[in-house]
């Protein structure tokens, strides 16, 4: 049964997870870009380029001044997120596979950083969980869909790493586990916040188009 359930999950599941995140995906930045805007009847005071590309640039890369609970969200959303992403990228099952898929990869890092990389990234999710839960106003502002796509970037962290380390369950049930929270996360995304991963950039540039149309400068 559970090997039945593993190459389910490695063949059908992940080809269905796949073609709906695609899909999905696809569908939510067209729809973005169908929005559209009225156009602007005013005399342009600036550039809407150089302020988009501006504004991209210093909301994703420059340390603006910020109170102790948003540095917190900041840095701690940092760790996170470049912890998932080495974890992802470059752990060499994962080169493999993407390997196997697009017939290129690169050179995979030590075993130790990726888990060093690992154990930050999910202490950096716990973390920002508590402090959703104590700080008053997240936990006012919180939903359903923010823990609900909190659990789902949590479990391939999690999953993962108890599979490199053999933790709790026998292999095939690890691998299971990790291909599958994978796949659920896959299918969510494109329906949930988790969409940002596409359209954050896309909302900064807006911003900054808008804004640079004006002569704003942020």
């Amino acid at each position: 049964m559970e090997q039945e359930m593993l190459l389910w999950v490695r063949g059908t599941g992940l080809q269905i997870a796949t073609a709906v995140f695609v899909i999905g995906m696809v569908y939510r930045m067209l729809h973005i870009f169908m929005l559209g805007r009225k156009k602007s009847l005013a005399e342009a005071r600036g550039s809407e380029w150089s302020g988009g590309f501006r504004t991209m640039w210093k909301r994703s890369f420059v340390t603006t001044k910020l109170s102790a609970r948003g540095n917190f969200t900041v840095i701690a959303g940092l760790i996170f997120h470049l912890g998932f992403f080495v974890t992802f990228l470059f752990l060499s099952q994962h080169i493999d596979l993407i390997r196997a898929v697009l017939g290129f990869g690169w050179p995979a890092m030590p075993r130790g950083v990726i888990d060093i990389a690992a154990v930050l990234s999910i202490g950096a999710m716990i973390a920002l969980l508590v402090h959703r839960f104590i700080d008053p106003v997240k936990r006012m502002l919180s939903d359903f869909q923010d823990y609900l796509t909190w659990t789902l970037s949590f479990l391939p962290l999690l999953t993962g790493f108890m599979l490199l380390r053999e933790i709790g369950f026998e292999y095939i049930t690890l691998l299971t586990l990790h291909i599958a929270s994978v796949e659920l996360l896959l299918v969510i995304a494109p329906f949930t916040k988790l969409a940002h991963m596409f359209s954050t950039f896309i909302a900064r540039w807006y911003n900054g188009a808008v804004n640079g149309f004006k002569g704003i400068e942020i």
